[in-house]
């Protein structure tokens, strides 16, 4: 996983991995085990799969970078407190999945919650062979 912050705001976690070194083949077959991992978490609760290419590729004015050939978001919250009303605004959480020719990219924005935090690295890390 590598920390970065894009449009100098948004503070992720992302990770590029080789076709080759990936247990999966797919995005759905990637967006299922992280779909049977949130559900096996404890804690975490399974919300929606966002067809994100679908989506952008349908509007009438998009703009995609050509080397996407698929991107699918999984949906799902932690939840366990919310201590201020506030933090409703950071949740739920999402993963995203984007397929290349010859790669995935995973990526997943920083959460304020360390245990999620380091879940979600988990999960991404458990994409690899």
């Amino acid at each position: 996983m590598k920390s970065m912050t894009i449009k100098d705001t948004y503070p992720i976690q992302a990770a590029e991995i080789g076709k080759d070194e990936a247990r999966f083949g797919t995005t759905d077959e990637i967006i299922a085990y992280l779909k049977e991992t949130v559900e096996a978490h404890p804690v975490a609760a399974y919300i929606a799969t966002f067809d994100h290419y679908t989506h952008t590729k349908n509007l009438p004015e998009h703009k995609m970078d050509p080397e996407i050939l698929d991107v699918k978001l999984i949906v799902f919250c932690f939840g366990k407190e919310l201590p201020i009303p506030e933090m409703a605004a950071v949740r739920p959480r999402s993963i995203a999945v984007v397929e290349k020719a010859d790669s995935f990219v995973v990526s997943f924005m920083d959460a304020p919650n360390p245990v999620a935090h380091d879940a979600m690295i988990t999960w991404v890390q458990g994409i690899r062979k």
